[in-house]
């Protein structure tokens, strides 16, 4: 619950992630006429891309002390909120179209991702417990992941500084490829579903695998968030795993309580109700509207709370770890979607 204390500790980091949030809204219309201009062909940039990359060039600004809670309410409870929202605009033959092979292309891509992690840090010379931490934030949902997954791993002294660097570099490269990956999926010839599918397996947070989605088509934003919501109910038993394997009785890992991810939940809750048609158009109208304000605000909290300077100050290893990573799940996946026609 949050009392007036907390709501003015909140509020300028709400507001400024609103503010940017609200330009990239203003400033779609104008740039989609400038790029039609310059290119002679429709072209636009999506609300929440905008506001994603004027976050980012408003970063140095924001990291005022007094910004801080709000923007991290708004990544972390926000978006959950916003995402849970989703679910009110896909009914349950949606998630049976996507079919058995699907899950199948995104276990096994996670798995791999996962034990690359481990490999690629051995084979550069650095830490295998980095290596775990970068290959479930990788293969689940980004930061909520690497925070998770770091509370059964072993201690050891750089370990504050490795979760800071993962949460960083996920962000960073997740919008690298919330901007990418729309292009390559055209250049691979996938239609709407397959596009889904891979955004919702391959980008690393939720955010960006929304806006990512969205940006093109409902179609392929309800199949990357059904995809992407998949990953994230697999949080448990990857992070149990990782445990287990730096811990060999597993004591360690049995001990450690995993959230439950509750804003999955009230996801598929929502997707019941839809598909039952209990709510009356109206409410809704309402609540997409309120998932597409909500996803706009976390998006651009997102960008303000993401700096490409703290990620290329870090280690040439811990970089090349993600980015190896990043490219192991991308490749499996694009390759099971080829692969499965």
């Amino acid at each position: 619950m949050v009392n007036d204390a907390m709501l003015r500790q909140l509020a300028p980091g709400l507001l400024l992630s609103a503010l940017v949030g609200g330009l990239g809204v203003a400033c779609e219309a104008p740039l989609r006429s400038l790029l039609g201009a310059l290119f002679s062909r429709p072209l636009a940039l999506p609300a929440m891309v905008i506001a994603l990359l004027i976050g980012i060039a408003l970063n140095r600004a924001a990291a005022h002390p007094m910004f801080t809670a709000g923007m991290a309410f708004s990544v972390r409870r926000v978006l959950r909120i916003a995402v849970a929202l989703l679910g009110i605009r896909i009914s349950l033959s949606d998630i049976v179209a996507l079919g058995p092979a699907t899950a199948l292309i995104v276990v096994v891509s996670m798995a791999l991702t996962l034990a690359s992690g481990v490999l690629f840090a051995r084979l550069l010379g650095g830490n295998q417990i980095y290596g775990a931490l970068a290959g479930a934030a990788t293969a689940v949902c980004g930061a909520s992941a690497a925070l998770v997954t770091a509370t059964v791993l072993p201690d050891y002294r750089d370990k504050g500084a490795d979760v800071a660097f993962v949460v960083v570099a996920v962000n960073a490269l997740a919008t690298v490829a919330m901007l990418a990956y729309p292009p390559l999926c055209v250049l691979l010839g996938f239609d709407d579903r397959m596009t889904g599918v891979m955004l919702g397996a391959t980008i690393h947070d939720v955010a960006q695998v929304a806006g990512a989605g969205y940006a093109l088509s409902d179609a392929v934003g309800n199949s990357a968030v059904i995809v992407k919501l998949f990953r994230v109910f697999l949080l448990l038993p990857v992070v149990l795993a990782v445990g287990a394997w730096f811990t060999p009785r597993g004591e360690a890992a049995a001990h450690r309580k995993v959230p439950v991810p509750l804003f999955a939940l009230a996801f598929l809750g929502l997707v019941v109700v839809n598909s039952l048609g209990m709510l009356p158009a109206v409410v809704t109208a309402v609540l997409v509207e309120a998932s597409r304000w909500g996803l706009l605000l976390a998006i651009g909290a997102l960008g303000l709370m993401t700096s490409f300077a703290d990620v290329m100050r870090a280690g040439w290893r811990h970089l090349a770890i993600v980015a190896a990573v990043t490219a192991v799940v991308l490749a499996t996946v694009a390759g099971g979607l080829l692969a499965a026609g």
